[in-house]
């Protein structure tokens, strides 16, 4: 079954790339950037977790393995999973390019390309998918655009952590909902990283500290034996 852009679905992006050294530098700078991410190296792999319905966007090399990226996408499409695709490959050709866009691509970026220019690239098909102008989320006195995952208290522009902006993404689109332990498991911390048992705790309680020591006007409350519900303050 199909799923359109849901206003829940998590900030993180899936990169299908199957040659490591390339995929974990993308991974790389989109993190540095504030894009959480999770790569995989299969059309299989792929599939699955577009399936599961946890990433804002998909970042598609075509020169996979075992299904072609063009295959890929266009059973992706029929299969009605909308979220955004970028195709990065090594296909330059205008045919190529053409072929992308026909099966259901967003953008379409050859390689090799800039850092710069993925982000930026990222940036935008994410803005384009929310909306430019419905993209942001506020409680109490925060304000948290989606699609450029930058943070303010009012007018003020705050930095935080990369992670702490992805567990903050997650708190700010299920505001005044219950997020389950699970789901800051499964969302903030990635496929295949190693994380203790108190990890979502620790990660709370900073989270927390930060947004009140900023008098963001918000109070990240924890609901025992379910998990944490972000609101504005009393």
């Amino acid at each position: 079954m199909g799923h359109e852009n849901g206003s829940l679905r998590p900030m993180r992006l899936l990169i299908v790339e199957d040659n490591p050294d390339l995929a974990e530098l993308i991974g790389t700078h989109l993190r540095e950037a504030g894009f959480g991410n999770d790569i995989v190296a299969t059309a299989e792999e792929a599939r699955i977790l577009v399936e599961a319905g946890n990433h804002s966007a998909l970042l598609l090399d075509l020169g996979l393995p075992d299904q072609d990226g063009i295959e890929l996408l266009r059973s992706l499409r029929a299969a009605g999973y909308f979220l955004p695709v970028l195709v990065l490959t090594a296909r330059s050709a205008i045919a190529d390019r053409v072929a992308g866009l026909n099966a259901g691509a967003d953008d379409y970026l050859p390689k090799p390309f800039a850092a710069e220019e993925l982000i930026a690239r990222v940036a935008a098909l994410l803005r384009r998918a929310m909306g430019e102008n419905g993209g942001e989320i506020a409680c109490g006195r925060l304000r948290y655009d989606i699609a450029t995952q930058t943070v303010r208290v009012d007018d003020a522009s705050i930095v935080l952590a990369p992670r702490e902006v992805q567990l903050l993404d997650l708190l700010m689109r299920h505001r005044d909902k219950v997020v389950r332990k699970t789901q800051i498991e499964s969302v903030f911390f990635g496929l295949g990283e190693e994380f203790s048992s108190n990890a979502a705790e620790v990660s709370v309680h900073r989270l927390r500290r930060r947004l009140q020591s900023l008098g963001a006007g918000v109070e990240i409350v924890t609901v025992r034996g379910l998990g944490y519900l972000l609101r504005a303050a009393p």
